[in-house]
């Protein structure tokens, strides 16, 4: 069974080898596979070696505060060499790497007390960069001083402005921009609140900025003595697997190395259930990033918590202080943040979008992946009913396809629908990362009479075209597809494959996530014949790439969207082109299709939408907020001086209040649960809160509007109209 697995960015944090013969054996199974397996093998040469070199030193001291030139100098005898060393086992750069870096952090631990033992002043005028690749190695250890004391300094400013605005009676996080990738502003939303109750409480006594200083600074050596507690508790091992994931990771992004307890996470996450808050979270640098809110989960619940934000703090609820999390292992940040359920975790969240710092207590609960699967709404507009399905994923089960997975779900909803009288759909696949291939074949298949879906290219198999069969049309309406810069994999061969019919309208961001190929997951230990050293884990390699009916490759370019509106992500870097290594667009020869002829006026309605999205105040003020927000991302100098700091942070929180319209939007769409929902209501309170909250989402929602808008402007032709008796269910 293939799998096209959503782009993901993982860190090796496994305690699961320490014997360096295990380690020649992973090089050596791992290369073995690469080089016989990969779509696209690269030859592993002094070019090879050159970037594994550049990528591993980035991995192990990517802000460049630890190594020294002279470092650099000695580790570069091996720049080219690396290849040399995987076809030979041998392991003398990687030892060499290894023992220097811990060398220098303990270094470094002495450093940053020294620093913070002698107050910060905070009127003088200094800078800090924080383009780190711009950065040359420091050469001596008062320049590595130097660095970590504007670091530490930029840390504890943060601290301090936060204490004095809450001296003053804001309410702020204690935490502030201490996270070095600044990217937006403070809201202080209850301003007005606050105060009031301030002035109502007790009066407190007012610190001196000198003990403001003190406490601040307290809290960054606090902060930096969890870091390097945890960093001290990594082994050889772990940092031997940031070293086997620059080689593998030079095929392209998606070629992954699994330690066993990482191989052990991905299979739970298929068997059904996860548990905790209801977030997938991963490991960039020193921040530990929610890349997924699952629906139905506590953190979804809560509304409070989204994709790219940044988990700085974590307290129990029969804790007083918190624990910092930044700089941790994956794993110890993850074994923190879940719990029993009905056990309750505050989390400080760094937020993406504007990188306001906020407080989320949570309750935990075992979150089911029912939640996760298709659902659907009915629409009504001027006495017009439409149907709407969200999909977040195209899931089946790897043991049996036959059990319930996207394709009989979708089909389901579809079929409810049209009971339900609607006129046209919509399909949601915006933030689908993909699945299974089987399920996007199936899906398309309910929407044309029969034909190609999409092609498969494989490097032992050649090329494979995969059809529709089936000459039953479920839904011959009108059909819009919503889609965005994280719509990827599987999400674009539909999204494609509807668009090269012209049998859908493509509504989204101006091209989706641009991942146009295939992997499968490799249990090594199935690739020995004995095996002394226990687990050796997985690797998820590249096998093929998919191409649309057309011919084009989805890789790189992705989906180009017939009607292109904007959305938060449009000026952030996060496709498929953005990473290292990606394999190259091509095409090849197109599959035999006919052109959908079910709607008169398909060119004419997307010219409609255009026009309409032009001049919508609501998209409008969307995309000056997603600028904005790029700009906040892109700053790299700050001030170290308070006055300075204090009105950057005012004038930003200023400039966000500007976009506060954007939540209080509502367009007149109403939307409801189909019937067998709603008799699900009366034993599942829960069930009915999430879809009551969904459907409010949806009323603001202006891309569904718009969608809405472009069925009712679709005329069909005569085509022929499917009947629920007839369908085979």
């Amino acid at each position: 069974m293939v799998l096209l697995m959503a782009v993901t960015s993982c860190s090796f944090t496994t305690k699961t080898f320490d014997d360096p013969n295990k380690d020649k054996l992973l090089i050596d199974l791992i290369t073995y596979v690469l080089e016989r397996g990969h779509y696209d093998a690269k030859d592993v040469d002094d070019d090879f070696s050159r970037e594994v070199y550049k990528d591993y030193l980035n991995s192990l001291d990517e802000l460049k505060r630890f190594f020294y030139e002279e470092d650099i100098k000695e580790f570069a005898a091996y720049e080219d060499q690396i290849d040399d060393q995987i076809k030979g086992k041998e392991l003398t750069f990687f030892d060499l790497t290894h023992s220097r870096l811990e060398k220098r952090m303990k270094e470094v631990k002495e450093i940053y007390e020294e620093i913070l033992a002698e107050p910060f002043d905070f009127t003088e005028n200094e800078e800090i960069n924080t383009n780190y690749d711009e950065l040359g190695y420091v050469s001596s250890r008062e320049e590595l001083k130097e660095r970590w004391r504007k670091q530490l300094k930029f840390s504890t400013l943060a601290i301090f402005y936060d204490k004095k605005q809450e001296q003053a009676g804001v309410n702020v996080s204690s935490e502030g921009y201490e996270d070095q990738d600044l990217d937006g502003t403070i809201q202080n939303e209850d301003e007005d609140e606050n105060s009031a109750a301030q002035a109502n409480a007790e009066p407190k006594e007012m610190k001196t900025d000198a003990e403001l200083e003190e406490e601040a600074r307290e809290a960054t050596r606090v902060a930096m003595d969890e870091y390097f507690d945890f960093s001290e508790e990594l082994e050889r091992k772990d940092y031997f697997g940031i070293y086997i994931n620059s080689i593998v990771e030079e095929f392209d992004p998606h070629t992954f190395y699994f330690a066993p307890q990482d191989k052990d996470r991905f299979d739970i996450a298929m068997s059904g259930k996860l548990e905790g808050i209801g977030a997938r979270l991963q490991k960039k640098s020193d921040n530990i990033t929610i890349m997924e809110v699952i629906s139905g989960g506590p953190a979804w619940l809560s509304d409070e918590l989204g994709e790219g934000d940044v988990i700085l703090k974590v307290k129990q609820e029969d804790e007083e202080d918190p624990v910092s999390i930044v700089g941790m292992r994956l794993d110890d940040a993850v074994n923190l943040i879940k719990g029993p359920k009905d056990s309750k975790v505050t989390l400080t969240v760094k937020k993406k979008v504007l990188g306001n710092i906020e407080d989320v207590t949570l309750t935990r609960d075992i979150v089911e992946i029912e939640e996760t699967y298709a659902k659907s709404a009915k629409v009504e507009k001027n006495g017009r009913a439409f149907g709407l399905i969200n999909l977040p994923k195209f899931y089946f089960n790897m043991e049996d396809y036959s059990s319930r997975n996207a394709a009989s779900d979708v089909k389901q909803e579809i079929i409810r629908l049209k009971e339900e009288g609607m006129e046209g759909l919509v399909l949601d696949l915006r933030n689908n990362g993909g699945g299974s291939l089987k399920t996007v074949v199936d899906i398309a298949g309910l929407f044309i009479e029969k034909g190609p879906i999409v092609q498969v290219k494989s490097k032992t198999e050649g090329q494979e075209i995969l059809e529709d069969k089936d000459r039953d049309i479920l839904w011959d309406g009108p059909l819009v597809i919503l889609v965005n810069e994280l719509s990827a994999s599987a999400s674009e061969i539909l999204a494609a494959a509807m668009q090269d019919y012209k049998r859908a309208i493509i509504i989204g961001s101006d091209q989706t996530y641009g991942k146009g190929t295939v992997q499968n997951v490799i249990d090594l230990n199935q690739t020995v014949r004995s095996n002394e050293y226990g687990d050796l884990g997985a690797l998820k390699l590249t096998t093929q790439k998919f191409y649309r009916v057309n011919g084009g490759s989805t890789q790189l370019e992705g989906v180009k969207s017939d009607v292109v509106v904007p959305d938060r992500y449009s000026f952030i870097d996060i496709g498929e082109k953005d990473y290292e290594n990606p394999l190259p667009w091509d095409q090849i020869k197109p599959a035999k299709y006919e052109i959908w002829d079910g709607f008169i006026d398909y060119d004419e309605v997307i010219e409609k939408s255009k026009a309409r999205m032009a001049s919508n105040a609501q998209i409008n003020m969307i995309s000056q907020n997603a600028q904005w927000v790029k700009t906040q991302r892109d700053e790299e100098v700050y001030s170290l001086n308070f006055d300075a700091y204090n009105n950057d942070r005012n004038a930003r929180s200023e400039e966000a209040k500007e976009f506060d319209l954007i939540s209080k939007y509502s367009s007149n769409l109403t939307f409801e649960s189909l019937p067998y929902e709603r008799e699900q209501f009366a034993n599942d309170t829960i069930l009915e809160e999430k879809r009551v909250r969904w459907h409010k989402n949806l009323t603001s929602d202006v891309y569904v509007e718009e969608a809405i808008n472009v069925l009712g402007d679709i005329n069909t032709n005569n085509i022929k109209k499917s009947k629920l008796a007839d369908i085979k269910k």
